[in-house]
């Protein structure tokens, strides 16, 4: 596909969706125009197979978020393809109306090297091709050149909470080096406070390459590192860079049922900018310790609480603890086996949308190691009122069977 198509062609207009459609109406109109025309259902139509391979072209740019925002970039800057006629001349809407000979690798090759036959020639642009195009190079017609802002690094740091502050969330100190503007040269990188304008990128810290197809990409200067200035005296600080290390304390408010090992970002709290440039972002990775009582399964927290074997015989009420809070009381019923879950609701870590999981409750019978006379006499008893009874009965059946 050649650049000018690329800007000729109303993609959206092809699939019949409006430009703010999102990805999910885009999918839709697609599988739906392709099944129509799909060549398996349309043997030996010409038209519909052409009509086919536009929708697939159409969906190869605007289902792709990246290739969609170029595209639109690209129609925006030149005017939704009026710029060009059928020839690749401009067109009325673009330099004028005039006829001229004009082709892409003038436009982007530094200004228009074709000369106009009236009004509508370059000059209709009140300077030429690069006047019009000059904010793309950070560059306005008097060939002056602004330095673009740079975004601030990303920080990466790490905490560790103790169980109950990830549970219910927590402000922590937390302190961290970065770079910042160097105080030395107030961030311009030169001794004197005058550095000069990187002559390789114009400023703008970035290069372009060539990646075949009509587009190119862009990497960071080799000779100013990305930051679109020289130093001609650089800074003993810095050394040249505009930036030094910076150390500084800040408090992180750590939210509410935060898990361990859970990444979390913190939009503009990463390193300064450059030139009024934003901050990078702040990420945190959080490390949980252990509780002596409670652990946790996604949002419920779990405990296990030891019961007597009359309690879990006969059955009765049975108060468990809660993190923070008080205790909340169980019934257990009649005949509960060991090892049987129960589940107190809301008592678990805070959720995102503000609400809280359940606690759940493991019962485990408790066999004591020291029995009074009365008790071992109890249990006597009940062993000669139950001997006929053999509970593993039915394991040894089940064992022979299989």
């Amino acid at each position: 596909m050649s650049t000018k198509d690329f800007i000729e062609k109303d993609y959206y207009k092809v699939l019949g969706v409006p430009r703010d459609a999102t990805e999910a109406e885009i999918k839709k109109a697609y599988r739906k125009l392709a099944r129509e025309y799909h060549p398996d259902a349309n043997k030996g139509n010409a038209k519909a197979e052409e009509r086919f391979k536009e929708i697939s072209e159409a969906n190869d740019i605007l289902g792709d978020p990246k290739k969609r925002k170029e595209y639109d970039e690209a129609r925006t800057l030149f005017g939704n393809g009026a710029l060009f006629d059928r020839h690749g001349r401009p067109g009325p809407g673009g330099a004028g109306g005039g006829n001229f000979n004009f082709d892409l690798g003038d436009l982007f090759g530094g200004g228009a090297q074709g000369q106009g036959q009236g009004q509508g020639g370059a000059g209709g642009f009140g300077g030429g091709i690069g006047d019009v195009f000059g904010g793309l190079f950070n560059r306005g017609s008097s060939g002056t050149t602004r330095v673009q802002p740079r975004r601030g690094q990303d920080i990466e740091s790490e905490v560790t909470l103790s169980f109950t502050e990830a549970i219910e969330g927590a402000t922590v100190p937390l302190r961290m080096s970065s770079q910042a503007p160097c105080k030395a040269c107030s961030g311009t990188g030169d001794a004197n406070g005058n550095p000069r304008v990187c002559p390789t990128c114009v400023g703008t810290g970035q290069v372009a390459r060539g990646s075949g197809g009509g587009f190119s990409l862009t990497d960071p200067c080799p000779d100013c590192k990305g930051r679109g200035l020289i130093a001609e005296n650089p800074c003993e600080v810095c050394h040249g860079s505009g930036r030094a290390k910076s150390s500084r304390t800040m408090q992180v408010r750590i939210p509410a049922g935060v898990s361990d090992g859970q990444r979390i970002r913190l939009r503009g709290k990463g390193a300064p900018g450059e030139r009024g440039g934003p901050a990078g972002d702040l990420y945190v990775t959080v490390h949980v310790g252990a509780h002596p009582v409670f652990g946790r399964k996604d949002d419920n927290l779990t405990v296990t609480v030891p019961v007597t074997f009359a309690e879990a015989a006969l059955g009765g009420e049975v108060r468990v603890p809660t993190l923070g809070g008080p205790p909340v009381t169980l019934k257990l019923p009649p005949g509960t086996p060991n090892g049987r879950t129960m589940r107190a609701r809301g008592k678990g870590a805070v959720r995102k949308d503000g609400t809280r999981g359940d606690l759940l409750v493991t019962v485990e019978v408790s066999v004591p190691k020291d029995l009074s006379g009365k008790a071992r006499d109890a249990l006597e008893a009940y062993r000669e009122a139950t001997a006929g009874e053999d509970p593993r009965a039915e394991l040894f059946q089940a064992a022979k069977g299989a």
